[in-house]
């Protein structure tokens, strides 16, 4: 039997954290599949296809079966769909672990067949995060820490095309 995970997030944009988790990740299972989504608490800086795409292009490299699909349903429905028996979540820091443990804990009220997996963002990656990524982009500072140089160009270019727009 395929074991399959399911990995989602928003991935606006993806950074060098959501990579470690994908990476490891895909060593859990057989085929790991990237879920990207839309959050309405969040304000997305790229549409969901231009998130996939840069899924996509990242994690070209990874060994492994990686498939990268959008969702716009509850999380659980979602792994039923993909056949999947685990929900890949990386954690950063206790903050992330609350919400992340009331979420599995509703998760699994809903589906308890599929279970929740929590992987540490590996120790140099742990203040990672796209909301704080996108911020420093829109203010001028560096991410190229943070993101691979790809990444760090697409969003570049959309801080200057939403410049152009505000002016």
């Amino acid at each position: 039997m395929i074991r399959t995970g399911v990995y989602p997030g928003t991935f606006d944009p993806i950074t060098r954290g959501h990579m470690d988790i994908i990476r490891r990740g895909a060593k859990l299972v057989d085929r790991l599949v990237i879920g990207v989504t839309t959050n309405p608490s969040k304000s997305p800086m790229f549409s969901v296809d231009e998130r996939m795409e840069m899924v996509k292009r990242e994690t070209a490299g990874i060994e492994g079966e990686i498939h990268v699909v959008s969702f716009d349903s509850l999380l659980m429905d979602f792994a039923e769909r993909e056949g999947a028996s685990m929900i890949v979540r990386g954690l950063r820091a206790v903050a992330d672990f609350e919400y992340e443990y009331q979420m599995a804990g509703m998760n699994q009220q809903l589906n308890d067949r599929i279970e929740t997996v929590f992987l540490m963002a590996d120790v140099s990656l742990q203040p990672i995060a796209s909301r704080l990524v996108k911020e420093i982009a829109l203010y001028g500072g560096a991410i190229r820490k943070f993101v691979s140089p790809a990444v760090e160009a697409d969003v570049a270019r959309r801080v200057s095309e939403l410049g152009r727009k505000g002016s």
